[in-house]
């Protein structure tokens, strides 16, 4: 590193102007994971839950979450989302979460994908809380992890 800053310049806060650049087709790829109960799993895949369909809502506020990805982290641009897809795989002891982002603009949109992971992971968490917790009211066994960009791709428009 070079000790130039992009967000930062003589003490203030910027967004890195990108208007010089060329837009191209963007796609990432982000997964997660939360770590659950059996007896948890189990009302999610028989589709108990008190509150409603869990997967449904997750996927939802997982859209919700790419979309506004520009109003929750401070220097990410606004960006044009051309296509979004959440699948969830429902394991033995976890929810896992893949978030497909991809759009056509001058900048990346794997920050997008990775807050529609996490957003949609937080809300498996929300829509299970009363099951997942103990006799304390705390959640020893429930975990969110291994949030990760998968893979990036730019690509000519």
């Amino acid at each position: 590193m070079d000790g130039t800053f992009t967000h930062i310049h003589e003490g203030r806060a910027r967004m890195v102007d990108i208007s010089e650049k060329g837009e191209s087709t963007r796609r990432a790829v982000a997964s997660g994971y939360i770590r659950l109960k059996p007896a948890t799993i189990e009302a999610i895949r028989s589709r108990t839950v008190e509150k409603g369909s869990v997967l449904d809502t997750a996927r939802i506020a997982a859209v919700q979450a790419v979309k506004r990805t520009w109003d929750t982290i401070p220097m990410c641009h606004q960006i044009p989302i051309t296509h979004v897809d959440v699948d969830f795989e429902v394991g033995d002891d976890r929810v896992g979460a893949v978030v497909e982002v991809r759009s056509v603009g001058k900048t990346g949109v794997e920050m997008e994908a990775l807050h529609g992971v996490s957003v949609g992971l937080l809300t498996v968490w929300d829509m299970v809380k009363s099951a997942e917790k103990d006799e304390t009211g705390n959640y020893p066994e429930t975990e969110i992890s291994g949030i990760r960009v998968d893979e990036k791709v730019k690509g000519e428009v």
